[in-house]
């Protein structure tokens, strides 16, 4: 899918990576940009069209479709990570991590993809994460949605491909936003990710590994499932 031209929405895009998508997108040539958080006025991006936008709220996602009616892009970005064990967490947190990740992100879909058929098919980018495919410490909870998501985006992909809307997923482990500021561990500047992401959808890949952690959580899964845990 060509970006130039395109009218593009990104959820989650006051902030972190989803601010730098809208500001790649505009930069690359989308001719529209809406950019959506639950506060619009936090969506500063120049050049971007604020968004009231809440993924879990399912009034507030059909008023955004509803506002956004040409868009042939969705970048869904928005998501929460509690970092919660799974026996012993906050089931509330817990499920609340897969309400955002997983059902606010379908919510999405299912709201824009009759835009997309009507716009000529589109695209869908789903940013996942590398804990789609392991597990680490502290953090199952993010791993379960994350992988729920990753599954969900296969899933969509082959319901769309009828319609001509192409599906991708990208992957990445960490990358340099105020959420991951107090881990001490190799991060990748949102704006390569971005490119990557953005380059990828460009050559019509459906999938996308944006990093070598990624890289090896994705070929550990053909090993024994203790290598899916660090």
């Amino acid at each position: 899918m060509k970006i130039e031209n395109s009218v593009a929405l990104v959820t989650g895009a006051n902030r972190g990576i989803g601010e730098q998508f809208a500001r790649s997108l505009r930069e690359r040539g989308a001719s529209k940009v809406y950019g959506g958080a639950r506060d619009a006025a936090s969506v500063t991006v120049p050049g971007v069209e604020p968004v009231q936008l809440d993924i879990t709220d399912p009034e507030s996602v059909t008023a955004a479709a509803a506002l956004a009616g040409d868009v042939t892009l969705l970048v869904n970005n928005a998501g929460v990570a509690h970092a919660q064990d799974l026996v012993d967490g906050d089931v509330d947190r817990i499920r609340a991590e897969i309400e955002t990740n997983v059902f606010g992100t379908l919510s999405m879909v299912r709201a824009f993809a009759p835009i997309l058929a009507r716009n000529g098919g589109g695209a869908i980018v789903n940013v996942l994460s590398a804990a789609s495919w392991f597990c680490y410490p502290g953090s199952s909870s993010y791993a379960v949605s994350k992988a729920a998501q990753w599954n969900l985006t296969n899933g969509v992909r082959m319901e769309l491909d009828a319609q001509g809307t192409l599906v991708v997923g990208v992957h990445v482990g960490m990358v340099d936003t105020d959420l991951t500021a107090g881990l001490d561990v190799e991060k990748m500047p949102p704006a390569e990710f971005v490119e990557i992401a953005l380059d990828g959808l460009e050559n019509g890949q459906v999938e996308i590994v944006a990093d070598d952690l990624s890289l090896r959580a994705k070929a550990a899964l053909a090993g024994a499932p203790r290598l899916l845990v660090p």
